[in-house]
């Protein structure tokens, strides 16, 4: 039998499981405070649901066989044409703004290396329905509010954003024809991973000349919103720029700008985003994207036969999950066991099984001994397991109608009245939770 999981793939012990678990907690903690609702679909999908999308050529990234019922499938790589299949299915019927989330495991057969697997969990926000551009300002305001839930600040987390009109606006203007735009798009998108030498000679060969190359160059090295205005002073189509103006005025309101650089080196590779693209990357630069989105205006057409606006991001948990452990920000091992009730002789175990049992039906987390041993066996088990107390029960306290309550980690003890421990252990909660408050 194998030792390991496929390449690729992970194994989640309880501790690991513990980070993604906060993940989760996290992520649906703070799309629900923006009124999202959460969905989820199969992660078997048909094959041509990913080709109508994104073409042929994305077979090759794909876990895809063919079923025994003669059908091309595919484990799903992605979530938005999942999710165009079913507003579409029911666009009618749903009330708009749609706000939907959903955490999907994702499967994508390419080259592993830091920060991409080929399984991941992903947190997808997707807004349908609202063409304005406050709606742009509210899923970047949700992106950076989820990293602002796992303790992370703007020193931690920068939003690069851009907007694919003003990129158009200001590459007309620099010479590049429609027929070219595509080809400056993806000069662009690669210019922070490509050598310039190699992207000119691409611009070249597409039949870009030296000169408007080197504006478009110029085009991709704007940052801030001072040098964004200064390049679209004076050019006839200034007004693309509106809808991106006005929703870095709205983070701005939300008390979030601390945490939004404009960058218009942020393309987004796929060709579907019509306005407002985002990235969020943590400040150093040393990892992956953490999440990226923007506007996404006619794809639920083309998938759904569906005309609504719509943008949404995706967040994974791979480069997310390794941030917060660089920061400090892992969530520690939780204590599995908050009382383990410990019998001094054989004839006390019915009565210990019996309080455990109440003691679960509460809704507290519960061992005792499976095996016969030792009081001090017994002690070192519930320390081993991390429980807060522990309660004794022997025939001197049941004689007395009382147990023994110890706090283990304060190293002290006091008989509690049997029928009184449930009200026991809650008011040591409540004063640990007061405590802990105070301090």
């Amino acid at each position: 039998m194998p030792s390991q999981a496929l390449p690729g793939f992970r194994d989640f012990y309880p501790d690991e499981l513990e980070l993604r678990a906060h993940i989760f907690r996290t992520w649906r903690e703070v799309a629900r405070r923006y009124g999202f609702e959460e969905y989820d679909g199969p992660p078997l999908e048909p094959l041509d649901i990913y080709t109508a999308k994104s073409g042929s050529e994305i077979v090759g990234q794909l876990y895809n066989f063919t079923d025994k019922g003669g059908r091309e499938v595919a484990l799903r790589p992605e979530m938005t044409p999942t999710f165009a299949r079913m507003v579409s299915a029911r666009a009618n019927g749903l009330r708009k703004p749609i706000r939907w989330f959903s955490i999907p495991q994702l499967f994508r057969y390419e080259r592993q290396q830091r920060g991409r697997l080929r399984e991941h969990f992903q947190l997808n926000c997707d807004l349908v329905g609202e063409a304005g551009p406050l709606a742009d300002a509210e899923l970047i305001a949700l992106s950076i509010d989820v990293m602002r839930a796992f303790g992370l600040t703007e020193r931690d987390v920068r939003a690069r954003v851009s907007d694919r009109r003003v990129l158009g606006a200001l590459l007309a203007a620099a010479g590049v024809s429609a027929a070219h735009l595509g080809d400056a798009y993806q000069a662009i998108d690669k210019a922070e991973r490509s050598r310039p030498g190699e992207l000119a000679a691409q611009l070249r060969s597409a039949g870009l000349g030296d000169a408007v190359i080197e504006k478009v160059f110029a085009v991709a090295a704007i940052r801030g919103r001072p040098a964004l205005e200064a390049a679209l002073a004076g050019l006839p189509d200034a007004g693309a720029a509106a809808p991106l103006l006005t929703a870095l005025d709205a983070l701005d309101a939300m008390g979030l700008g601390a945490y939004v650089d404009v960058d218009l080196s942020i393309v987004r590779g796929l060709a579907y985003y019509t306005g407002t693209v985002f990235e969020l990357f943590d400040a150093g630069r040393t990892l992956r994207a953490i999440c990226g989105g923007g506007r996404y205006d006619g794809l639920l057409l083309a998938l759904g036969g569906v005309d609504l606006p719509a943008l949404g991001f995706g967040m994974g948990d791979v480069v997310l999950g390794e941030l917060l452990r660089e920061r400090g920000l892992a969530p520690p091992a939780r204590a599995e066991v908050d009382v383990f009730v410990a019998a001094v002789t054989p004839e006390d175990v019915p009565h210990a099984l019996a309080l455990a049992h109440e003691l679960r039906d509460a809704g507290l987390a519960c061992e005792f001994a499976l095996a016969a041993q030792p009081l001090g066996r017994q002690l070192k088990q519930a320390d081993a397991r991390g429980a807060r107390r522990a309660i004794v029960i022997g025939p001197d306290d049941r004689a007395r109608g009382e147990v023994v309550l110890k706090d283990l980690a304060g190293k002290t003890q006091a008989p509690v009245r049997r029928d009184a421990v449930l009200a026991a252990v809650a008011a040591g909660d409540a004063g640990a939770h007061t405590g802990s408050r105070d301090g």
